[in-house]
């Protein structure tokens, strides 16, 4: 623990079950008298839920504009909502952080991951989570799960989202002590379990 309080950030490909995932440590969390502050990216501030609408569900857009939308979602979420937490001492749980746009926008779109990287780092003024939640789950099992609802990054094909799967288990493999990686095609219990086994051992609860 810091003085700061604790950044977690939940990242996967879409239909993983990150928000089910935030849903049991958040009650975990409070439960242990922990402040609690949830949010989600894009979104999570008035401006960027406009942005949100507008990347997801909006008019085609190229992908270094789409990147850039996703960056400056991240620059206002950090500044407005997530630093003010930390500061504070409030436990801040995200869905969705950077490593999503470095997947996406990175691998899945072919722009170039370090160059997503580095503009997303740039974005957040380096803040980095404490802790990375990996919740891996194979394209098919997710577009099962999405049901017949998608926006546009759902959309895509399965090759698509296959290259996000792969950058998604590369990043965590390089850093294997900023992240936890946790099949999400097992029991949504277990996997909660094993989240807050890794945060007892980091004394958040």
């Amino acid at each position: 623990m810091t003085d700061r309080g604790y950044f977690i950030a939940f990242e996967g490909g879409d239909g993983a079950g990150k928000s089910t995932q935030v849903r049991h440590l958040v009650e975990a969390l409070e439960a242990a008298g922990r402040e609690v502050v949830v949010t989600r990216q894009p979104g999570g501030t008035a401006l960027g839920a406009a942005l949100r609408d507008l990347v997801l569900h909006g008019e085609a857009i190229t992908p270094r504009a789409e990147a850039l939308v996703f960056a400056a979602d991240k620059a206002q979420h950090v500044e407005e909502v997530i630093l003010p937490s930390l500061a504070r001492g409030a436990v801040v749980v995200t869905d969705r952080y950077t490593d999503s746009s470095v997947a996406y926008q990175g691998a899945g779109r072919s722009l170039g991951a370090q160059e997503v990287a580095d503009l997303q780092s740039w974005a957040v003024g380096g803040l980095t989570p404490d802790l990375t939640v990996l919740v891996d789950v194979d394209p098919a099992t997710g577009r099962r799960r999405r049901g017949g609802t998608h926006d546009r990054m759902e959309s895509e094909a399965d090759a698509f989202h296959t290259a996000v799967r792969e950058h998604f288990l590369a990043m965590a493999e390089a850093a294997p002590e900023r992240y936890l990686v946790v099949d999400g095609a097992a029991h949504a219990l277990a996997v909660a379990d094993r989240v807050r086994s890794r945060l007892q051992r980091e004394g958040v609860l």
